[in-house]
Order: C-alpha cells, then sequence, then structure tokens
C-alpha cells in the first residue's frame, strides 16, 4: 500500500508540473519494487504471459552452494536460483532449463526460464 501512495503522490505532482518526470517515477518504481520483494513479493509473468503482475513470491534460504531464491506462485509452481558470485546474479538450481538474466533497469534484473520471467532487485551498477 505504501508503494501505491508513493507513486500516486509523484504522479499528482507531476500533474501539476504539465509533464511527468519519467526519472522520478522510474525511481520511484524501483523502491517500490524492491520494498515489495523485501515483503515477500515480486513482479512476474508466468507461462508465457505478456504482462507482469506482483503476483509471485521470493524467499530466500541457505543452500549447499550458498544463498538461493525460490520465486513463483502456488498454483503455477516455484523455481530455485542460486545467487552467483561470478557476476551473473543467479543461475537456475534444477532443472534443464537455464535461467537467462538481463538488466531491466537501474537495480533491477529480469530472469527468464522457459515462458516463465521473473523481476528481482539487484545490485546491476558494479563490475563485470
Amino acid at each position: 500500500m505504501q508503494k501505491l501512495g508513493g507513486i500516486a503522490g509523484l504522479m499528482l505532482l507531476a500533474a501539476c508540473s504539465g509533464a511527468p518526470d519519467n526519472d522520478d517515477l522510474a525511481e520511484a518504481e524501483a523502491r517500490g519494487s524492491r520494498a515489495a520483494a523485501e515483503n515477500g513479493r515480486i513482479e512476474c509473468a508466468l507461462e508465457g504471459a505478456k504482462l507482469f503482475d506482483r503476483t509471485c513470491t521470493v524467499e530466500e534460504m541457505s543452500g549447499q552452494d550458498g544463498a538461493v531464491l525460490v520465486v513463483g506462485r502456488a498454483n503455477v509452481g516455484y523455481r530455485r536460483l542460486q545467487i552467483t558470485s561470478d557476476g551473473h546474479g543467479v543461475v537456475s538450481a534444477d532443472g534443464a532449463e537455464p535461467a537467462k538474466v538481463s538488466i531491466v533497469g537501474d537495480g533491477m534484473i529480469e530472469v527468464a526460464i522457459g515462458n516463465d520471467r521473473y523481476r528481482l532487485p539487484a545490485n546491476t551498477g558494479g563490475g563485470t
């Protein structure tokens, strides 16, 4: 709820000036995405869906090789993502399908596995 209030406030302020400030809106969305992930919710587009919604959960667990994220939704299923230390972000921790990771914004990555896509907060400003 706090995210909606913050974005709505920015949109109202932008409306007063006549044109929205896209940088402010993008920053507010990034803050909201990070806060949602901290509360266990992330954006996802499952089973080939075109649009993202914030209905997936994310949970961090300790695995044999380090931290593992469990992402997904109960009615579709979950995937395990191994957090890497080699600059790739995450890799698929189970299954034969590889995780394809791309940077989609400041502090945000998109992970695609098969027909499922997940958006996760990440440190995208680091070196290679």
